[in-house]
């Protein structure tokens, strides 16, 4: 055999018996929960992330606008301690998702359970917001607390497809309680799967998370998922987040 072959195969074997490895081992002790606390700076939020968030979509805001949204990210970028927790699961948890969801996790060999918040210091920001009265910089201080736990989530979809790679698996979009016909009292029964390491976010009894600036849910995993566009023609939310951004 040519020495590129006999190279070539012996990786490819060794590619193979790691990834059966890694299979065997996580069947067996499943995967521990992965914790993280993220800077301002890992987010990569720009100014127009929350132009958009505002309503601005791609128009370009005022002088005084854009000084206020400056003001608010100077404030808030060095208290800000957003961060993101995620487990994966092999058994599809008994949610009652709708078929919009179940449709998107078909053909998943494992199941990411997640909660991404901005932080209470950055709850508590926005109080002191609401204490000094100004509703211009309260706007826009939510809007940026939006774009902050949506871009931490996405941090969290990084870190958990560098998990998966050597499995060769992909990861479908993140769907969360509220949306795509998943009642919000499902987080009900989502919340106590975590074992109480939510990233200190909590539940009311209503179903909202405290922060309420945090986004949970499932992320479907395997080797035969896709991560696709929102297709806004499958769901009938109008106030999607999601078909929001797109309008």
């Amino acid at each position: 055999m040519d020495l590129l072959v006999t190279t070539f195969f012996l990786r490819f074997c060794c590619r193979k018996e790691i990834k059966v490895l890694l299979l065997q081992t996580w069947q067996t002790t499943g995967w521990k929960m992965t914790e993280k606390t993220l800077t301002y700076n890992d987010l990569l939020v720009e100014p127009a992330d929350v132009y958009r968030q505002m309503g601005y979509h791609e128009a370009e805001p005022d002088e005084a606008t854009r000084r206020e949204t400056q003001y608010i990210i100077n404030k808030v970028r060095a208290r800000l301690r957003p961060r993101f927790c995620y487990f994966v699961t092999r058994e599809l948890p008994a949610f009652e998702m709708g078929d919009i969801i179940l449709r998107q996790l078909r053909g998943a060999e494992a199941y990411a359970l997640f909660v991404a918040t901005a932080g209470r210091e950055y709850e508590a920001f926005q109080q002191e917001l609401k204490a000094e009265g100004d509703m211009v910089r309260v706007f826009i201080a939510d809007a940026l607390g939006s774009v902050i736990a949506e871009k931490t989530a996405d941090q969290m979809e990084v870190a958990l497809q560098a998990s998966i790679e050597k499995l060769g698996w992909r990861h479908t979009n993140r769907f969360s309680p509220g949306y795509c016909g998943w009642h919000v009292s499902q987080q009900q029964l989502l919340f106590p799967l975590f074992e109480g390491h939510t990233c200190d976010v909590t539940l009311t009894e209503s179903s909202l998370m405290v922060p309420i600036k945090s986004v949970s849910g499932i992320i479907g995993l395997g080797a035969n998922v896709r991560h696709l566009d929102y297709t806004c023609g499958l769901c009938d939310f109008k106030q999607c987040y999601k078909r929001v951004k797109k309008s």
